[in-house]
């Protein structure tokens, strides 16, 4: 059973993945996302992608914003 810190990485890891197969720089992400009225600085978004901490909505929010309607969790 993977650890927190290992849940947290592979949640990171996913949404990474998600904005490298659309080709999506953070700072263009922080404009998606301001598109769909979430405030976010790109500072914040690096930091919580590199920590791996940050909320089940927070992943919702950039996985919408990005257009993502299927994900393989495999």
């Amino acid at each position: 059973m993977p650890s927190q810190t290992e849940w947290e990485s592979m949640a990171a890891n996913l949404l990474k993945s998600e904005l490298k197969r659309k080709g999506v720089t953070y700072a263009q992400l922080v404009e998606k996302l301001d598109a769909i009225g979430i405030s976010e600085k790109e500072v914040n978004v690096a930091n919580k992608l590199s920590r791996g901490k940050f909320s089940a909505a927070f992943m919702l929010q950039c996985l919408n914003s990005l257009g993502v309607t299927d994900l393989r969790l495999e």
